[in-house]
């Protein structure tokens, strides 16, 4: 006959019950964040999320100090997502999770693993991005499919136990100079994914007009598979303006496709970045509401390094050695951190 619990624990001696409850108390079992897609929407831990996010490339170069005062920040603004690179070398300062022919890179896959442990505490989401690069950088180029695909095998045995990540397995995968990935080379690298992880999300950001994205949208669908789609769109002014029309345009081209997944904006334009042009507070916010209200699933706040001084400062989250990322950025950024939180909670209620 099998003992009852509490028999259980009333046959314990003193000592040892005094023990199991210094071991529960000090030693409490550690947050399971998971992320998943319920049709066209994001959950954590199952619940329908919007993704709010940040722009936190060069994370693997920050002090634990920096990340955490960081984190903080994020959270008490409403972000619960943040988009960090594991192929990340700028600036002299490689940073990356990986070598050139996808091995595992330390100390930076550690801190890359402890990076996303510390999201998992805190109920937040990390996309761990990877891109093929100029073959003159001093970082991870994954050129060849053999190195690309190790690298997708480093990360996804390595970081396999935490639910909190998805891979971005190509950034702006489709543009035709050294960042490009075919969909033959994708379908192969989700299909590696699959095989070491089956619940893994998986996706590959696209750079382009948003015609361009539409016509590309059934060779993401049906011949990849990515579990959600993710585009940059143009960085102009006039697009925030756009967004809710071009989220629309985007889901009627998949129900014509039968295939309808999440749309992702992870990385709209930014400060610092468009010569003639600075967008205001109140281009992030149209660009926001229309894509919650057009139904998005997620938005990031981007932001990076000054293009036009040489030396790129600010860098934003383009480089995280000397100054945090809330210390760089502009009297501008800093309102639109302020308020994406409210507009969303004020959506989403």
């Amino acid at each position: 006959m099998r003992r009852r619990p509490r028999k259980i624990w009333f046959s314990m001696t003193r000592p040892l019950r005094t023990l199991l409850i210094l071991i529960i108390c000090v030693f409490p079992q550690s947050r399971a964040t998971e992320l998943g897609v319920d049709s066209v929407r994001f959950t954590i831990d199952g619940k329908p999320t919007f993704l709010l996010g940040i722009s936190y490339y060069g994370a693997l170069g920050a002090r634990e100090q920096f990340i955490g005062e960081d984190f903080d920040d994020m959270q008490r603004e409403g972000f619960n997502w943040i988009r960090v690179w594991a192929a990340w070398a700028a600036f002299t300062n490689n940073i990356s999770a990986i070598e050139t022919n996808g091995a595992p890179r330390e100390p930076f896959l550690g801190r890359l693993e402890k990076l996303i442990r510390e999201c998992d505490r805190r109920g937040m989401i990390v996309d761990v991005t990877l891109s093929r690069e100029n073959p003159k950088s001093i970082g991870p180029r994954l050129q060849r499919i053999a190195d690309h695909e190790r690298a997708v095998r480093t990360l996804v045995e390595r970081l396999r136990p935490l639910r909190n990540w998805y891979l971005d397995l190509g950034n702006e995968r489709n543009i035709r100079d050294a960042r490009y990935v075919s969909f033959e080379d994708l379908r192969r690298l989700r299909e590696v994914v699959h095989e070491l992880d089956p619940k893994r999300l998986v996706t590959a950001s696209h750079s382009s007009d948003d015609e361009d994205f539409a016509n590309h949208l059934e060779k993401y669908l049906r011949d990849v598979k990515v579990d959600f789609v993710s585009l940059h769109r143009p960085r102009e002014k006039g697009s925030a303006e756009k967004t809710a029309a071009a989220t629309r345009f985007y889901f009627a081209q998949m129900e014509s496709i039968g295939v309808t997944v999440p749309i992702q904006y992870d990385e709209p334009f930014r400060c610092g970045y468009t010569k003639g042009w600075e967008p205001t507070v109140e281009d992030f916010m149209t660009d926001l509401r229309g894509a919650i209200e057009s139904g998005a699933a997620g938005w990031c706040f981007h932001n990076g390094a000054e293009v036009g001084p040489k030396d790129g400062e600010p860098r934003r989250s383009f480089d995280l050695r000397g100054k945090r990322l809330f210390d760089q950025l502009d009297a501008v950024e800093l309102e639109v951190a302020r308020k994406v939180g409210g507009i969303v909670a004020g959506v989403h209620r």
